[in-house]
């Protein structure tokens, strides 16, 4: 599986305020990019997978969702986490 415990906790520690703190909009977005590329390089190989497809669109708008939350709440750990995980050019 491509998304083990252990690398849960790398995420969310290095994301949010600690490793079992899954809770913070920065562990949840990290988490939500993570799962993104994944499923993108899956649809790259596999391009007629449409459940696959609609998963990817629903976690992206659940992240945009976050990252809006987190814009109107706090700026600067919304500019932050759009830093570090590079998420605008």
């Amino acid at each position: 599986m491509y998304l083990t415990k252990e690398n849960k906790e790398e995420l969310f520690a290095k994301h949010g305020k600690g490793k079992n703190d899954t809770g913070t909009a920065e562990g949840q977005v990290a988490l939500f990019t993570h799962r993104i590329s994944h499923l993108t390089e899956h649809l790259k190989k596999n391009r007629k997978d449409y459940n696959t497809e609609r998963s990817l669109v629903k976690l992206v708008g659940k992240r945009r969702s976050l990252l809006d939350y987190l814009k109107k709440k706090d700026i600067l750990r919304y500019r932050a986490i759009v830093k570090e995980l590079g998420l605008r050019k």
